[in-house]
């Protein structure tokens, strides 16, 4: 008889869940189930959840180690960036959740990771960014990826947070992570008892909270403020109705426009994909405690309907 699955595994399957709800959820300017775009598929996506599962959730690997090594797995499945950003997330997510005591411990767990990143950890990641060469990226006078790190990733982070989405992650703890998305995609997959809506939401809701780095990058900062002006009716919209298909035409005619102007907010799925992933990890961490209660006499809280969910996915 096979044994329950390991906490490693358990976290792979989290990663894979957290992408796989993102691509299925009908996200605007973003490639979906629902649309294509950018020269970029669905399968694409998915292939690539399924290639950087293992190498975020390794034991006993490095924060830098993770993220070069789900690079690299990209790479054998894809040819072009369909997730670092998601990994430059998920990777102190997975690193912090493999030595958390509870769910309560993950958030401290993670800010552990970050203030122990190392220059090591700089050179892996640089080296990760340079093989996914993402659209947009230019040079900095500090901290350039083509050259050898001078600083830990953490200190380059944070050098550039004002202007990156994932940078101030990074700098803040994944605050906003924590803070927002995840508690945003709980209240809102109540609510519509969808997951795709929910991480819509949130996509929405880091959209308006801040212009897309992506756009950013390789549009400029004027292109990135007006899509987060105009997410903000979507967002207010989708917010005010309890049937969210309702207003699912609208969403897939600015998607069809954001594309046609070359516009990819993939920044805010990126943050999507961290606070789903969050939310997996707290529950993983969280049902651990409850399974361990009969043999220890101590209880967790109860989870309801995510302990349930859970217990079918996972």
């Amino acid at each position: 008889m096979l044994g329950a699955p390991s906490r490693s595994e358990n976290i792979a399957s989290a990663l894979r869940w957290a992408c796989e709800v993102e691509v299925r959820a009908p996200k605007p300017g973003n490639v979906s189930v629902a649309a294509s775009g950018h020269g970029m598929t669905a399968s694409d996506f998915l292939a690539s959840a399924a290639a950087v599962a293992a190498p975020l959730a390794q034991p006993g690997a490095s924060v830098g180690e993770r993220i070069l090594g789900a690079v690299e797995s990209t790479r054998s499945v894809v040819s072009c960036n369909t997730n670092l950003g998601i990994i430059l997330l998920a990777a102190p997510l997975a690193h912090a959740a493999l030595a958390a005591a509870s769910a309560r411990d993950l958030r401290p767990r993670v800010e552990g990771a970050l203030s122990e990143l190392s220059i090591a950890d700089a050179d892996l990641a640089y080296r990760a960014i340079r093989i996914a060469n993402p659209g947009g990226l230019g040079s900095a006078a500090r901290h350039d990826v083509r050259e050898a790190p001078e600083a830990t990733l953490l200190a380059a982070m944070r050098e550039a947070w004002q202007r990156d989405s994932i940078a101030r992650q990074y700098a803040t703890g994944f605050w906003d992570v924590f803070e927002h998305g995840a508690p945003l995609f709980r209240s809102c997959t109540r609510r519509w008892g969808s997951e795709e809506w929910g991480a819509v939401a949130v996509y929405l809701d880091f959209l308006v909270r801040f212009p897309d780095s992506h756009i950013a990058r390789k549009s400029g900062q004027p292109a990135a403020e007006q899509v987060s002006r105009e997410a903000g009716a979507f967002a207010h919209a989708l917010q005010q109705t309890d049937e969210p298909e309702q207003i699912a035409a609208q969403m897939l005619e600015w998607d069809s426009r954001l594309k046609q102007q070359g516009h990819n907010p993939g920044t805010s799925a990126d943050l999507t994909v961290a606070s789903l992933l969050t939310v997996r990890l707290q529950d993983l961490l969280e049902q651990e405690l409850t399974d361990r209660a009969p043999a220890n006499g101590a209880r967790g809280n109860s989870t309801g309907d995510r302990s349930r969910t859970l217990s079918t996915t996972l």
